[in-house]
């Protein structure tokens, strides 16, 4: 697949989405994001069934691709930080392959583990897929932080 897919509706405001904008145009460090429309700059993170199919099952992710896996984790992080008040960190280990682990800690915590499969086909359906992914993931998180909040300040 050549050519990224625009995201039609306008962006809402929404804390998640903006805050993955904030982390992609932050990983872009020759100023390409600068002219871009969010809507523009999110739209690789957007893959329907049709474009997943278009894309190999066998393939190795690009640099592209992973940066986009951390700015996604990294911008899960920050929302986890925001809620619960302590430093969360995103870890991730790829392979050349695309297989891997992404693990975020708050203190000796693991909030999040999720194995990474595939990461060349990256993606989600829609932004109200994204969206409800990471308030899983966050909501998760910050219950755990709060169940063990003294391995958390660790």
């Amino acid at each position: 697949m050549t050519e990224e897919t625009l995201v039609e509706a306008p962006v809402k405001s929404s804390e998640i989405v903006s805050q993955i904008v904030v982390q992609l145009r932050a990983m872009d460090s020759y100023g390409t994001y600068d002219t871009w429309t969010d809507e523009k700059v999110l739209s690789p993170m957007i893959l329907t069934k049709a474009q997943r199919r278009e894309i190999p099952v066998v393939g190795d992710p690009d640099e592209t691709i992973v940066s986009r896996i951390k700015a996604y984790y990294n911008a899960v992080s920050t929302l986890i930080e925001k809620e619960c008040g302590l430093m969360a960190v995103p870890m991730i280990n790829l392979t050349h392959e695309g297989f891997g682990r992404a693990i975020i800690c708050v203190g000796k915590l693991i909030v999040v583990d999720k194995t990474l499969r595939d990461v060349h086909r990256f993606g989600f359906d829609s932004l109200e897929k994204l969206e409800e992914e990471v308030t899983k993931m966050t909501d998760k998180a910050v219950g755990l932080v709060t169940s063990y909040r003294e391995v958390a300040t660790l």
